[in-house]
């Protein structure tokens, strides 16, 4: 079109883009020669070439090398985007300011990609999540339901029956097999269910299943954190008559109980076991072999007979 000197309101009509764009694009991308002027002019691959080289200038990580190594080994060593930005804005050992969002940039840009440095983010993602991306869960765990709604007499353990649960999520080339491990507060006691998926109804109705043998004083309530897992926690209400508490954001310690129990799963099913190939036969006998040891805040007793002995209280 430019060749055939089409007018430019024309070009963009045709090409259904506005007229300032096709502008913006010939002022751009126009190939000049000062020498040898007859050859200036719009050429495809030459505009390509052009606008690559302009978007390469502008990285930083591609103007500053020694920026970009010490980046990559930050990365290397763990740390977050956030976390190096600060760092390397607080040292002062970098005249070139750079942002997280600089970072993630640099990690899921075409032309470093194929480092893998994306192997090294908390998250582990190939692909970046878009910005905006993650819902906020108000709506889904209501105010009703936050922990500081929670009853005193759950928080300092002196009823019997209420649970903390929690996810035990494995190395993701081993496939999506996950357990929920699951400690009553007074006792200790702990449970252990394997899921198929993070789906939260299949995770809520194995729960169901599990728990519906014991009296209704053993099951009396739940506390989860706010992973997606857990949102159809209403089902517990309509299935077992079970009310369910969540922490706040980023506060796992406030279900401290199942944290520490996780712990000692661990020991024996660390993250990168193909949990696939274990049954839930082999997790019930976990689960006897860690209520079968005695517990300092227990008096040396063992969750097991703690657990037992309220159990005969209550019937």
């Amino acid at each position: 079109m430019v060749e055939r000197k089409v007018p430019v309101n024309e070009m963009a009509r045709q090409l259904g883009r506005h007229r300032s764009t096709i502008y913006r694009e010939i002022r751009r991308n126009t190939f000049r020669d000062h020498e040898l002027p007859d050859y200036d002019g719009y050429y495809s691959t030459v505009a390509d070439d052009i606008a690559k080289e302009r978007r390469r200038r502008l990285r930083k990580l591609r103007r500053h090398p020694h920026l970009r190594g010490m980046v990559i080994e930050r990365l290397k060593a763990y740390w977050s985007p956030e976390q190096i930005a600060g760092r390397l804005l607080a040292d002062g050992v970098s005249l070139v300011r750079i942002c997280a969002e600089t970072i993630y940039r640099f990690i899921y840009g075409k032309e470093d990609y194929g480092l893998g440095l994306y192997r090294y983010l908390p998250e582990a993602r190939r692909k970046r999540r878009p910005r905006g991306a993650r819902k906020p869960r108000n709506s889904v765990f209501p105010a009703s339901h936050r922990i500081s709604q929670r009853p005193d007499f759950i928080g300092d353990r002196s009823e019997f029956g209420h649970w903390e649960g929690d996810l035990l999520i494995f190395a993701r080339d081993l496939g999506h097999a996950n357990v929920t491990s699951l400690v009553e507060r007074k006792s200790r006691y702990t449970v252990m269910i394997k899921n198929q998926s993070r789906h939260s109804r299949p995770i809520m109705d194995k729960i169901i299943e599990t728990f519906s043998a014991l009296p209704s004083c053993a099951r009396q309530s739940f506390t989860f954190d706010r992973g997606t897992e857990f949102a159809g926690f209403r089902a517990l209400e309509d299935g077992i008559c079970a009310r369910s508490w969540f922490c706040d954001p980023s506060a796992p310690w406030q279900k401290g109980a199942v944290e520490n129990a996780n712990k000692r799963i661990r020991r024996f099913t660390p993250g990168n076991t193909d949990i696939a190939a274990v049954s839930q036969r082999d997790l019930i006998d976990l689960g006897r072999h860690l209520n079968d040891q005695p517990r300092k805040c227990l008096g040396y007793k063992t969750p097991a007979e703690v657990f037992i002995a309220h159990l005969r209280e209550s019937g």
